[in-house]
């Protein structure tokens, strides 16, 4: 039997063009997808939810966050991006049991909900064994969050059985294209690896028919030009992600949009680590819109609405500085509250390939949908919608559905015991730090 669910009375923040944003307006829901957004919609035989007071908008998407390290959050908070591949990378990552990497998706996913966030990709370059593939994807589908799995290979050179693993996981869990999670190939890339390691990742997943995202222009490592030589290779094309980009040249950015590649951007962790100035306001200068991610949960917090803030000071403050460099006082700010309003929604769901199906309030799409209270100090009133969204934070977050499902009501996650999840993490932790530097002593 279908089921039908009229959302009531909010301030709709569609991001649809067409449709516009509503000071009090509906969305209504059947099943899985948005039917109508409008005023005064008719809810007969509907479950009326009253959005009085609130913010109705689209699920908030991630385009690039690593699951993986959720149970051992803050310890590369001081960390550089050479010291998180030594330690993390290095020491840690390899202590990952399958069992580790399925409470910490689990966690990290649940962590993404309740912040607003309904679509991540997780990059998971920590697919140490077979074993560790089947415990990522089963967290992700036991939390509910629609999810991109990034298969991930943790080292260069690759094992020889991962090949052959990735077509394993295709098949096993991916065989329907209409399912909540799909799958890409995280791969290395170029700076972390190799040239060839990347040709033979974006052939293996072009033949598997899905897409694939890797790093690049990071630090100094961007001085090798490798988005340059992909393209001498041939590789570049609409189903590559780049993460990152901070010290590509304009014109290897260039590249990527003359090919119709998709980037992902996560300013906070680049900023803190040194991978270069956010490269948000160059992007636009070259015709490519970016999404936002989180990066690493164990560095800077998975709030998106933290990244949404971090984004725009951080071209803000480089526009500005320009324009004072100069001479002169800035005339308009470079970045507005809407544009990393789009890049936290409708442009992630471009990234992911699903601008037809998610990222913006209209009828046909999925019901991705969150709902922000207004009521709260850090909030109330609303002058100015996407600066509000901007504002908010995970307290905001009162209800979110994930494809018609509700996953969180009245501020509390739905069907999971978040209590015992606490205490299998807190073991892991302590096990995967047990004998470092980074043991934890409190029992906290």
């Amino acid at each position: 039997m279908s089921s039908t669910t009229l959302i009531r009375g909010g301030t709709v923040l569609t991001v649809d063009p067409e449709i516009g944003d509503l000071t009090r307006g509906d969305v209504l829901v059947e099943d899985d997808r948005i039917v109508a957004v409008g005023k005064d919609l008719p809810a007969e035989g509907a479950r009326v939810i009253d959005a009085t007071g609130m913010i109705v908008m689209p699920g908030l998407i991630d385009t690039h966050r690593h699951l993986w390290q959720s149970a051992i959050r803050q310890i590369a908070a001081d960390w550089t991006l050479g010291q998180y591949a030594e330690q993390m990378l290095g020491v840690i990552g390899p202590r990952f049991s399958a069992e580790d990497v399925y409470i910490a998706d689990l966690l990290g996913a649940l962590e993404a909900l309740n912040g607003g966030v309904t679509t991540v990709m997780d990059w998971s370059h920590i697919v140490n064994t077979p074993d560790h593939a089947d415990a990522a994807v089963r967290g992700l589908a036991d939390s509910g969050v629609r999810a991109v799995f990034g298969y991930g290979n943790p080292r260069s050179p690759a094992a020889d059985w991962y090949q052959k693993d990735l077509a394993r996981v295709a098949g096993t869990y991916f065989s329907n294209g209409n399912q909540r999670l799909s799958l890409a190939l995280a791969s290395l890339g170029p700076e972390f690896s190799s040239l060839e390691e990347t040709v033979t990742d974006i052939r293996l997943a072009r033949e598997l028919g899905i897409r694939t995202s890797l790093h690049v222009g990071a630090g100094l490592l961007g001085r090798t030009r490798a988005v340059t030589k992909m393209d001498e290779a041939r590789l570049l094309g609409p189903d590559i992600i780049y993460v990152h980009c901070n010290t590509c040249t304009d014109e290897e950015l260039h590249r990527i949009a003359d090919s119709g590649g998709k980037i992902s951007i996560s300013p906070r962790s680049e900023m803190q680590m040194g991978h270069g100035y956010p490269a948000t306001g160059r992007l636009i200068a070259a015709g490519i819109q970016p999404s936002l991610s989180i990066d690493v949960v164990s560095a800077v917090g998975g709030s998106m609405f933290a990244e949404m803030r971090g984004t725009l000071e951080a071209e803000r403050g480089r526009q500005n500085q320009l324009s004072l460099d100069r001479g002169e006082w800035p005339a308009d700010l470079a970045l507005n509250t809407a544009d990393v309003v789009r890049m936290a929604t409708i442009e992630g769901a471009r990234t992911l390939g699903m601008g037809d199906r998610i990222g913006s309030l209209t009828p046909g799409k999925q019901a991705d949908i969150i709902m922000l209270r207004v009521d709260l100090p850090n909030l109330f009133l609303i002058n100015n919608l996407p600066a509000a969204v901007t504002l908010a934070d995970s307290e905001n977050v009162d209800t979110v559905f994930v494809a018609g499902r509700p996953v969180k009501v009245a501020g509390k996650l739905v069907g999971h015991e978040t209590h015992a999840l606490q205490e299998q993490a807190r073991s892991s932790r302590n096990r995967l730090l047990l004998g470092t530097p980074f043991a934890v002593e409190s029992a906290a």
